[in-house]
């Protein structure tokens, strides 16, 4: 919990969040996912302020295990002074005791963000996925509760100004933005109008151009005219350069680009492999022109100009 302390900004956990949302497929499917389409609405983890402060925080984290369609879930939920916002102990259930820190007595509206975070954590204990060490972990918490409809509250609880701030996850909030965007890209929702902080808002907004430009990627046809020019390029370097081992990608394909050329010479056709911009698993394709490639993850149809 960053509260007064400079916020970090940027995507420095990118690959790990990425790591995260294929891992989510895996585990859930893509028609398990489905039953998360809708987000937790804003009214049912609304705090109003003169809500009782246990029989509302109660209120909100019920929401919230509907939300993560946790069966039998009961959170019983203390306050009290600790370092980071928000714990929980993991055990078999049915019950699980979150506290949450003493700063939320007061700051009620941001007490839906905190228990969304350690909700998510129950969850991921009952589906057994985890990443290792602390910092991973953490990250994979945080993609997983923004993709599942619940995390879009941790980036509006994200607030900045010239004298204070305050943001609660692991995520900086423009990657909380990014992965809410492949969400709604995913499921067709809205998140704008659910906003009340401007530097969420704005967060969102950054994120969600990282993630339009996933599907703008070559060899994907919706690619602009400077990616496929570079592609071309690595195609006739891969073409013409003798056959690359199976299961190694062509030099060509420089860092950073998404893509790499495979096979190739007189036993194997060329193929290239690219991630999917909706789950990230990598899909390969052979190099053949305009193909339609299928998803075997997710089930996404892509358009292909290889």
């Amino acid at each position: 919990m960053a509260n007064g302390s400079e916020v970090v900004h940027g995507y420095p956990h990118l690959d790990t969040v990425r790591a995260a949302i294929t891992a989510l497929y895996r585990r859930l499917t893509q028609e398990g996912l489905y039953a998360y389409a809708v987000s937790v609405a804003a009214a049912d983890v609304a705090f109003a302020d003169d809500d009782d402060l246990h029989l509302g925080t109660q209120r909100v984290a019920h929401a919230l295990v509907q939300q993560l369609r946790l069966p039998d879930a009961r959170m019983i939920v203390s306050f009290r002074e600790m370092t980071h916002a928000a714990s929980v102990e993991l055990a078999a259930g049915p019950e699980y005791f979150i506290e949450l820190n003493d700063r939320f007595r007061t700051h009620r509206r941001d007490i839906g963000a905190a228990l969304a975070h350690e909700i998510t954590h129950v969850l991921l204990h009952r589906l057994g996925l985890s990443f290792p060490g602390t910092r991973d972990n953490e990250i994979l918490t945080d993609t997983v509760t923004t993709y599942l409809g619940a995390g879009w509250l941790l980036l509006d609880a994200y607030r900045e100004d010239g004298v204070s701030s305050q943001k609660l996850g692991y995520l900086t909030p423009e990657e909380f933005g990014y992965v809410l965007a492949k969400r709604a890209l995913a499921f067709g929702e809205d998140p704008s109008p659910w906003f009340t902080s401007p530097q969420g808002y704005g967060a969102y907004t950054d994120g969600r151009a990282l993630a339009l430009r996933d599907g703008r990627q070559p060899p994907l046809t919706a690619a602009g005219w400077a990616g496929r020019h570079r592609y071309a390029k690595d195609r006739r370097h891969a073409q013409d350069h003798g056959p690359v081992a199976p299961g190694t990608s062509d030099p060509s394909a420089g860092p950073g680009l998404p893509y790499a050329f495979e096979g190739g010479g007189r036993d194997a056709a060329l193929r290239v492999s690219f991630p999917c911009p909706t789950c990230r698993q990598r899909i390969r394709v052979p190099v053949r022109g305009r193909v339609r490639a299928r998803c075997g993850l997710c089930r996404t149809v892509l358009e292909c100009d290889t």
